[in-house]
C-alpha cells in the first residue's frame, strides 16, 4: 500500500507539472520561434532564387548549382539574418572574383582543371555544405559552437576561392606545396605569394562579417581557420587528390578527357577523390581550427 501511495503521489505531481502555467508559455515560445524560422526560410528562398537565377543568366551557376544555392540560402536565412548575410557576402565576392579576367583564367585553367565555367551543385555543396549544416544545427539548438563551425567553414571556402581566383590571375608560376617545384597554374597543390595574400583577404571577409554581426567568435580564430583550411586544401591537392596524365600531350591534368580529346589515365592520388571532395575537407579543417581556437 505504501508503494501504491508513492506512485499515486508521483502521478499527481506529473499531472500538475503538465498543467502548470509554464507548459503553455514554453509551447507558445516554441511556436513563435518556429514561425519566425519559417518566415525567414520563405524570405531566404525567394532572395536566394532571385540571386541564383541572376547568377545563372551570368553563367556563374549551372541549373544544379542554382538548386543547391537556393537550399543553402533558405537554411542560412532561416537560422538568422546574420547567417544569410554572411553567406551572401561570400557568394557575391566569389561571383565577382570569378568574373575578373575570366577569359584569361579560362585559357590558363582549361587544360588542367576538371571543372571550369558554371559552378554545379557539387561545387556549391563542397563550399557551403558545412556552413549550411551548422546553420541548421543552430536552428535546432542555438549555441556559439555552431557559429564557430559555420564561420570557420565559410572562411576556409572563402580563402580558398580568393586564392584560386586571384592567384591564378596575378600570381607567378606556382610551386608545389610538397616538392617546391614549379607546376602549371591551376594545378591542385600549387601555391604562390599572390594566392596566399588573396587567401588572407578571403578569410578576413568572413571574419569581419562575423564580427560586425556580433558573433561570439574571435576574429583571429576565423582568419586562422580560413588559412588553415586553404593550406589543407593545397596539401590534400598535392597528395591525395586524384591526378591524371594525358599520354598524347605528356601533361598532368585533372580532366578525364584532356583538351586534345584524349582520354587520360589515373596517375596518382586516390581515384575519384576530386577537387570537390578536397574543398569539403578544406571547409572541415577551417571549421575545426576555428572551433578549437574559440
Amino acid at each position: 500500500m505504501g508503494g501504491e501511495g508513492k506512485l499515486t503521489g508521483v502521478g499527481i505531481a506529473f499531472k500538475r507539472a503538465r498543467l502548470s502555467p509554464m507548459a503553455p508559455a514554453q509551447t507558445q515560445t516554441r511556436v513563435i520561434v518556429l514561425s519566425e524560422q519559417l518566415f525567414r526560410a520563405f524570405i531566404g528562398a525567394i532572395a536566394a532564387a532571385v540571386i541564383s537565377f541572376a547568377a545563372r543568366r551570368a553563367h556563374i551557376l549551372s541549373p544544379s548549382g542554382v538548386a543547391a544555392s537556393v537550399v543553402a540560402g533558405s537554411v542560412a536565412v532561416a537560422a538568422g539574418w546574420t547567417w544569410g548575410t554572411l553567406l551572401l557576402a561570400f557568394f557575391l565576392s566569389a561571383a565577382g572574383l570569378s568574373a575578373v579576367g575570366a577569359p584569361r583564367k579560362a585559357a590558363i585553367l582549361n587544360a588542367v582543371v576538371a571543372k571550369t565555367g558554371d559552378r554545379d551543385g557539387w561545387q556549391v555543396a563542397a563550399n557551403g555544405a558545412l556552413f549550411t549544416a551548422a546553420a541548421a544545427a543552430y536552428m535546432i539548438s542555438p549555441s556559439p559552437i555552431w557559429q564557430a563551425v559555420g564561420a570557420g567553414a565559410l572562411a576556409a571556402s572563402s580563402a580558398d576561392t580568393w586564392a584560386t581566383e586571384l592567384g591564378t590571375l596575378f600570381g607567378k608560376q606556382p610551386r608545389s606545396m610538397i616538392s617546391g617545384a614549379h607546376v602549371p597554374a591551376g594545378t591542385s597543390g600549387g601555391v604562390s605569394l599572390a594566392g596566399w595574400m588573396a587567401a588572407v583577404g578571403g578569410a578576413a571577409l568572413v571574419a569581419g562579417g562575423a564580427w560586425l554581426a556580433h558573433w561570439p567568435v574571435p576574429i583571429y580564430a576565423v582568419i586562422a581557420g580560413g588559412l588553415a583550411g586553404s593550406a589543407a586544401d593545397s596539401l590534400a591537392g598535392a597528395t591525395i587528390q586524384e591526378r591524371r596524365w594525358c599520354d598524347a600531350c605528356g601533361t598532368s591534368t585533372e580532366r578525364r578527357v584532356h583538351g586534345c580529346g584524349n582520354t587520360t589515365r589515373h596517375a596518382g592520388g586516390i581515384a575519384r577523390l576530386d577537387n570537390d571532395a578536397v574543398n569539403l575537407l578544406c571547409s572541415a579543417a577551417g571549421a575545426l581550427v576555428t572551433l578549437v581556437l574559440s
